[in-house]
């Protein structure tokens, strides 16, 4: 095996610079000493050198930053009087997204190659703007629209009448139909939208489907994960609101409306017409019944089973989901007796 190298491999990414510590701090919004030094790259604590900008945000690492080797840190002020002579401290009261803009300084996120790969089949009414990039073998249906700046990858289907916003990244093997995409819209491969809701009558013989009429309305910088799946609404539409983040392998199903900056989590799956507020967090293999409202800042455990409405700002596990509060009471009370049946009843002799 391949000793661990430093972020950034050039064989996959691309990468800018140096640059002087003075535009680093700039970035952060910071002073910084010695703003002329300049710096190569971005690494962890242990692995960084004189010419790295590392950071730390969680406490556990403390203990490494005595000995990074990095020509400059992010930390927060807590850290400040910690970091080792020769190392430049710059100091944020979130470090970890001075990280992130450190980083993509570096290695930017990739832009669109305009043009049209050869093997691409573009429909002649499809309206594609000519900084776009269209990748080989995608598809690019009747009517479809694809906005300035944005790339379409490898293999992908933009369906008829589709709307992609501009600076989008529709990743290789996408999928979208009825759907109408925002700005810097990111779907990762694999992803499916805008596909049939779960939707049918059931009666005494069988299943009779219902028409699904709605579209996936997807909001300015929202980010759908790689093989996550969001159903076209029944009679309205699916709405994912601006800033929305979805992990890989989530479901969510028709007329689901997922309010701004909301987070949901691998292997989640939420039911139609679920009414999801804003600023919420849906963990991991969560499930939610249909029909529900999920109130504004609201927290979902992981692997909880929500089965009725959350006020804003609560936190819910288990399944059936309650309040965590209540939910780590039974965890315990349960734990005693648990602890008492293995000590055994008294015997009076004791």
């Amino acid at each position: 095996m391949q000793e661990s190298a430093k972020p950034g491999d050039a064989r996959f990414f691309r990468r800018t610079g140096p640059h002087s510590l003075g535009r680093i701090a700039e970035l952060l919004g910071v002073q910084a000493a010695e703003p002329e030094r300049l710096i190569h790259g971005v690494a962890p604590l242990q692995s960084a050198g004189p010419e790295d900008v590392s950071f730390l945000d969680n406490r556990r690492y403390a203990g490494l930053l005595a000995a990074t080797k990095a020509g400059a840190v992010i930390l927060h002020p807590d850290f400040a009087d910690k970091v080792p002579q020769g190392c430049v401290a710059l100091i944020t009261p979130e470090p970890y997204v001075g990280w992130a803009k450190v980083s993509a300084l570096f290695f930017p996120f990739p832009e669109a190659t305009p043009g049209q790969h050869p093997s691409a089949i573009v429909d002649p009414s499809a309206i594609i703007d000519p900084t776009a990039e269209i990748g080989p073998g995608a598809v690019i249906s009747a009517g479809a629209e694809v906005g300035a700046g944005s790339s379409i990858g490898a293999l992908a289907y933009v369906g008829p009448g589709v709307v992609v916003g501009r600076n989008c990244r529709i990743h290789p093997q996408v999928t979208i139909s009825h759907a109408i995409l925002g700005d810097r819209v990111v779907l990762y491969p694999g992803a499916r939208i805008g596909q049939d809701g779960f939707g049918f009558a059931i009666s005494k013989t069988g299943f009779t489907p219902v028409p699904q009429l709605g579209r996936v309305i997807i909001g300015d910088g929202a980010e759908i994960g790689a093989n996550s799946t969001i159903d076209r609404g029944s009679a309205q539409d699916t709405v994912i609101g601006p800033g929305v983040h979805v992990d890989n392998l989530v479901q969510l199903g028709h007329n689901v409306n997922v309010g701004a900056n909301s987070v949901i989590v691998a292997q989640a799956g939420v039911s139609g017409s679920t009414q999801i507020g804003p600023g919420v967090m849906i963990a991991a293999q969560a499930g939610l019944t249909g029909h529900l409202t999920i109130g504004a800042g609201a927290r979902i455990g992981a692997q909880s089973g929500v089965m009725q409405d959350v006020p804003a700002g609560e936190e819910v596990l288990g399944a059936p989901a309650q309040n965590a509060k209540a939910f780590f009471r039974e965890v315990l009370t349960l734990r005693k007796l648990a602890q008492n049946a293995r000590k055994g009843p008294k015997t009076g002799t004791e």
